[in-house]
């Protein structure tokens, strides 16, 4: 192959890997829509706009989707979420990477199919986890919590106990 071939595949090759980190429908994950991504994304913690999180976490927990489509496969995406004192995920588990950063207060995370607090650990502001996917984890919140996620969509809760999802005690 000539120089000229491979830097042409190169260019196109990248080229297809940053239209896919920016893909998104027109609605956005939740029903919430964020922007169009067209240029560069820019938010301050004042400007964030925040809404109900899914049904798929307990009642209380608050979410914002700050760039890309979660529900989407490919889809490069980032969300915040906001925790009140006490608010517990149970055992779930994703069929992505999750990728968390604590932005304030402390998440307590353990692993495993059966809550365990004894077992969980501490994480404070800056801290980072990476949860590969299928790994089965369960959360706590202590104080008012907030986290950013990042990974490729589609972003599910998963629940080791069917009896465990929110969705599931839904009245219809």
């Amino acid at each position: 192959m000539t120089k000229f071939r491979l830097n042409l595949l190169l260019f196109v090759v990248l080229l297809a890997v940053f239209s896919l980190g920016f893909a998104q429908n027109d609605k956005g994950h939740m029903g919430m829509s964020p922007a169009p991504q067209t240029s560069h994304v820019m938010i301050t913690p004042a400007e964030i706009k925040w809404g109900p999180a899914p049904p798929a976490l307990p009642a209380g927990a608050q979410m914002a989707v700050l760039a890309g489509d979660p529900s989407q496969a490919g889809s490069a995406f980032t969300i915040r979420a906001k925790f009140p004192d006490g608010y517990k995920i149970p055992p779930h588990w994703h069929p992505t990477d999750e990728h968390v950063v604590v932005i304030e207060g402390t998440i307590m995370i353990g692993l495993g199919e059966k809550a365990d607090s004894s077992a969980a650990k501490s994480m404070t502001a800056g801290s980072f986890m990476l949860m590969p996917q299928g790994v089965k984890h369960f959360a706590s919140a202590k104080g008012e919590t907030i986290i950013q996620v990042y990974g490729t969509g589609p972003f599910e809760v998963n629940y080791v106990n069917a009896s465990d999802d929110p969705r599931k005690k839904m009245v219809h």
